[in-house]
């Protein structure tokens, strides 16, 4: 007997290809902002009376130019935050250390997500 994929299942890996076609197009970091020695990201995602946290470092000379969060909550469809634009601001600039948030557009069953992503970065460059 053959077991069919649900369609929650089918449905993320569909975002998942999307999401990796998106950064197989993006440019690369390197080749964005040539002076960047490094870059580490603190991610908080927030939601009701809870957060988790971690911290993702970048390896300038392969890294894209593109920042996708997936929405940590499995049951969110089409959540994702887009640091893109903030973080690439904060690089162009030759910022040390930057900041902001995002809030979780997708949706669980007929509510919005509610899931708000705080990123805390921080940045090396080559003199």
């Amino acid at each position: 007997m053959t077991m069919m994929p649900s369609r929650r299942n089918v449905l993320a890996a569909q975002r998942f290809a999307e999401r990796r076609r998106r950064e197989d197009d993006a440019p690369r970091l390197c080749e964005q902002v040539p002076s960047l020695k490094s870059l580490r990201i603190q991610i908080e995602e927030c939601f009701g009376s809870g957060s988790t946290k971690h911290i993702r470092r970048f390896v300038v000379g392969s890294a894209h130019a593109l920042f996708l969060v997936p929405c940590g909550d499995p049951r969110c469809i089409d959540g994702e935050h887009d640091l893109t634009y903030s973080v690439m601001h904060a690089l162009r600039a030759r910022e040390t250390s930057f900041h902001g948030s995002d809030d979780c557009a997708g949706s669980i069953g007929s509510s919005v997500c509610a899931r708000v992503l705080r990123f805390e970065g921080a940045a090396e460059y080559a003199a």
